[in-house]
């Protein structure tokens, strides 16, 4: 078990609550580490009063995009790393995934439905947790003197611009895509088939977790064509000019950039054998599990700006979703983000106002996980102040260090994009000194491998717990 942020031994409970605006991943995390260490919350979440373009429900963490955390690898993988971190640090993110997590090969995929439910279950059972419904249409309140800004990619236009006009600077934004869903009923059986690549079982998962949709050559140029020559969704004008963010690439977009893009990206076929000709197809799309139940599916990578007509049309090309029915179509939202480098110092408070933390999305990290694990830390850093304590950063050896260091300072503050947690932000390993004496760089597999041993080491030395060994 994990040691959580503890209240300081010779003194009171903290009477005056920290204010957690937005009820997302990062904002729900951050409010959970804050009551680990018995500091009261005050969540304020402006769903459903207000809604967003992405947001479907009312409910606390809700997932608006994919439904995978990517890869639970916590010996060779990055984000495996941020996972496991983060389960020893008490996350309330990781405890509702796990809880509710769906077969997805080598990745930790959930639930969407269940998983948000129980965070806002657990959210709103804590006693030191209020809830409230309502927009903060602009910046929080002067007497509001610990506050923390969760508000996401889609942050209410109010609270940016008094953003904007409180730092003198401009928040940067990318567009943010969802991938369509498909009703497993739907999907014929007679041409796809359940297999993950290599046959690599993961958490949750038997090595069979994710359908398969064959395309040969023809079939594949075919879709291609019709991916360009499809009727898009036009651009309002605030988007026009905004970048994308090459994690979440619209289908087209990819199909652009040249025949052979798709076959190499989210339609490669390696580690797939089709059983009806015992060979590897020219092309796949997969699906994978959206729900506990297996009744729904998402189209992996297929986020997409194609108007809903020509999203059924051209995806019932692909064989084996001839006849698909669509739970949900895809979509495309602008997403903003603030220019963390020159505007946060490194407990995530805003150098022009201290009182100010930034958590989540907003921050500049991509990804569920990232965005979670920011609000884990500004919990723990706003927990501490509130305690009277100087905020205990983690060393720059964890995933946690990497992504405050990255997003803080460590990047180019010039071209600052947001940035999934990668073992490129880490610090080099040492060097292994061999049996003759020589020095030897650690490469590929072995120096991911002792980047993740040494990421957790670390964590638990900051936690001051036991280690506990990879496996």
């Amino acid at each position: 078990m994990s040691i959580p942020l503890t209240p300081a031994s010779d003194g009171p409970v903290a009477a005056a609550p920290v204010h957690v605006v937005g009820g997302g991943l990062a904002g729900s995390e951050a409010a959970w580490q804050l009551t680990r260490a018995g500091v009261p919350v005050v969540l304020h979440e402006m769903r459903p009063q207000r809604g967003t373009a992405a947001h479907q429900t009312e409910q606390l963490a809700e997932l608006v995009c994919s439904n995978s955390f990517r890869s639970d690898d916590h010996t060779a993988n990055a984000v495996g790393v941020l996972h496991e971190e983060m389960r020893r640090c008490d996350s309330i993110i990781m405890a509702a995934a796990d809880s509710h997590q769906v077969p997805a090969g080598s990745a930790l995929a959930v639930d969407r439905v269940g998983f948000s439910a129980a965070v806002q279950e657990r959210l709103e059972a804590e006693p030191l947790i209020t809830i409230e419904r309502g927009e903060i249409a602009g910046l929080p309140p002067k007497d509001w003197d610990s506050v923390i800004v969760a508000t996401g990619p889609l942050t209410s236009d109010p609270l940016a611009e008094a953003i904007r006009e409180l730092t003198g600077a401009d928040s940067l934004a990318f567009f943010d895509a969802i991938a369509p869903i498909v009703h497993a009923e739907s999907i014929d059986f007679d041409t796809a088939w359940f297999q993950s690549r290599y046959d690599k079982p993961g958490p949750g998962g038997s090595g069979a977790d994710y359908v398969n949709c064959p395309m040969d050559e023809e079939q594949y140029t075919a879709f291609v064509q019709a991916l360009l020559d499809g009727d898009k969704m036009d651009f309002k004008e605030w988007e026009e000019n905004t970048p994308y963010f090459e994690g979440c690439m619209p289908i087209e977009i990819m199909a652009s950039r040249g025949p052979e893009t798709l076959r190499f990206g989210p339609m490669k076929p390696v580690g797939l054998t089709d059983p009806r000709t015992g060979r590897r197809p020219h092309a796949v799309v997969q699906l994978r599990q959206d729900n506990a139940l297996g009744t729904l599916f998402n189209i992996v990578g297929f986020q997409t700006k194609l108007r809903y007509g020509e999203q059924t049309r051209i995806f019932r090309m692909i064989p084996g979703l001839q006849n698909a029915e669509f739970a949900r179509l895809g979509g495309l939202h602008r997403n903003t983000f603030i220019h963390s480098p020159s505007l946060l110092d490194g407990t995530l408070r805003l150098k022009a106002d201290p009182r100010l933390r930034f958590a989540g999305q907003i921050t500049g990290v991509e990804g569920y996980v990232e965005s979670s694990a920011i609000g884990l830390m500004a919990g723990r850093f706003a927990a501490a102040e509130r305690l009277g304590r100087a905020p205990d950063m983690p060393p720059a050896t964890t995933a946690f260090g990497a992504l405050i260091g990255h997003i803080t300072g460590g990047a180019n503050a010039e071209t600052f994009q947001p940035m999934n947690v990668n073992f490129g932000l880490f610090p080099p390993p040492e060097e292994q000194i061999t049996a003759n004496g020589k020095r030897r760089k650690l490469k590929g597999t072995d120096r991911r491998k002792a980047l993740a041993v040494r990421a957790l080491a670390d964590l638990d030395t900051w936690l001051g717990r036991p280690a506990v060994a990879a496996e």
